[in-house]
């Protein structure tokens, strides 16, 4: 199972962050990643806190040949075109792609690769709650954890709630 996060708190040339994200979701199609599954959308306030919009997230089940490098490239590729701009870390984005799972690899970003799984996924509710929606029996491949263990584990304070779109 290949999981993809998502989020947005600033717009794009699609639209909203909504708007973007389903946006988003398109053009992944279009780069040669099937999407299998989707989560609702989640509204949630930035991590760690600042005066930033409030984001909205997602995540995606997908199928891809793209090894786990290449889908990395391609998220990135696919960020840039809606506007995304790395200058500082946990900056506002008009598009956050994260590669969250590949399978049950478990690799340190050797050679210019992802980190797998992402590093801080079992740190953030706005990465569980939509991950919840689409593989509530997955386990993390490091601690073994399930998705509601995940969640139970995270400190207070961290807030999302579903939204339409």
């Amino acid at each position: 199972m290949i999981l993809i996060g998502l989020g947005a708190n600033l717009p794009s040339r699609a639209g909203d962050p909504v708007a973007t994200l389903n946006a988003a979701m398109r053009a992944l199609e279009q780069a040669g990643v099937a999407i299998r599954s989707r989560s609702r959308f989640y509204r949630s306030a930035p991590m760690p806190v600042s005066d930033q919009p409030w984001y909205v997230n997602a995540a995606i089940a997908v199928a891809t040949d793209l090894s786990p490098r290449d889908l990395m490239m391609a998220l990135h590729r696919i960020e840039a075109d809606f506007g995304r701009v790395r200058l500082e870390r946990n900056e506002p984005r008009s598009l956050d792609l994260d590669l969250l799972a590949y399978d049950d690899r478990v690799e340190i970003g050797a050679g210019g690769g992802p980190i797998l799984p992402h590093p801080r996924l079992a740190e953030r509710a706005f990465v569980l709650s939509p991950l919840r929606d689409i593989a509530p029996g997955w386990r993390h491949p490091v601690s073994g954890l399930t998705v509601e263990a995940l969640i139970a584990a995270l400190p207070p304070g961290q807030e999302t709630t579903a939204v339409s779109g």
